[in-house]
């Protein structure tokens, strides 16, 4: 049973918060902000005993095991070195940072403390995910040529809200985008080559990025998102013996098909619970119980290459 400490108190932090009551695996042990109301607030909500002023304060607090960080992406880096250095295992919220320069500094960090770190990307944990990598393992797709993903949602133009916000790490990039690119490296791995197109919202940051990667051996990763408009939000591997579609949305519990280049089309729909967040949850508490320090669904260094293609798409879609 891990007990969680979170930093932030907004939407993604009572998300992950909820899924948890639905698991045995960890319990919200204690959650941090920046001003005492909200964290009490935040803690009547979901029954959170130990409620701190100040993410200094959380990280310290003997009853926490774990630090779920759950504030806006330019804070990620600064609030996961915080509880890193506070000797606590880390989970940060995707994007894990804003860079690879950040990344790399949190994965040292963890690895010369000997504590777990982990990006929370759900979607990589989710019950069809199981099932996806189970069937290219078994090599059901034979080789896979093109992985195709879109991430597209409608949000008003407001200056004040942080997807539109600069200073908050906004753009679709970082928040939708990162969905798509995580679940091409899944499938491929590491690209060798980047293009992207690029289109700016209003104050700046990009509304609309469209990727394309090249990966040894000839595979492609389509992939688009973003802020202007609601997409299917599907996902599809597409190999030379049968395609995987992933209804939408893709990054979240939903079933999927597996159709053969020749034979009936199979629908898989594994069972699954709330929303999806108590998934990476386990996962954490399952690689703290047995002495890990990194899951090997998704480790530090594909982390760390994932947010290296990131970096590439931003240079490559830059006006």
């Amino acid at each position: 049973m891990i007990r969680w400490g979170l930093i932030g108190t907004g939407l993604i932090s009572s998300a992950f918060a909820a899924d948890l009551e639905l698991t045995d695996s960890g319990t919200v042990a204690a959650v941090g902000s920046r001003r005492q109301t909200t964290a009490e607030e935040f803690g009547e909500r979901f029954g959170v005993p130990n409620r701190h002023d100040s993410y200094e304060a959380l990280v310290a607090d003997p009853e926490v095991d774990a630090v779920y960080v759950g504030t806006p992406h330019p804070m990620h880096h600064e609030d996961a070195l915080l509880a890193l250095r506070a000797g606590k295992h880390v989970l940060v919220e995707k994007p894990f940072t804003m860079n690879a320069a950040e990344a790399e500094e949190l994965v040292a960090t963890a690895r010369d403390a000997g504590l777990f770190l982990m990006e929370a990307m759900w979607a990589r944990f989710v019950p069809q995910m199981v099932e996806v990598r189970r069937l290219l393992a078994e090599g059901a797709l034979g080789e896979v040529v093109t992985v195709i993903a879109d991430h597209g949602q409608w949000f008003a133009e407001d200056r004040e809200f942080r997807l539109f916000a600069p200073e908050l790490g906004g753009g679709a990039l970082l928040d939708l985008g990162i969905y798509p690119v995580s679940f091409a490296s899944m499938v491929l791995g590491t690209p060798d080559r980047v293009v992207a197109l690029a289109d700016p919202a209003f104050t700046g940051v990009d509304a609309q990025t469209s990727i394309l990667l090249g990966h040894p051996g000839g595979a492609h990763a389509v992939l688009t998102c973003t802020l202007a408009a609601k997409g299917p939000t599907q996902a599809a591997i597409i190999g030379t013996e049968a395609r995987i579609e992933i209804e939408g949305p893709f990054y979240a519990p939903s079933a999927f098909t597996l159709t053969p280049r020749e034979g009936e089309p199979q629908r898989f729909e594994p069972p699954h619970q709330g929303r999806g967040m108590l998934y990476e949850a386990d996962e954490v508490a399952r690689c703290v119980g047995e002495g890990l320090l990194e899951s090997p669904v998704l480790p530090l260094d594909e982390t760390v290459a994932i947010m290296r293609t990131m970096d590439a798409v931003s240079r490559s879609g830059a006006a």
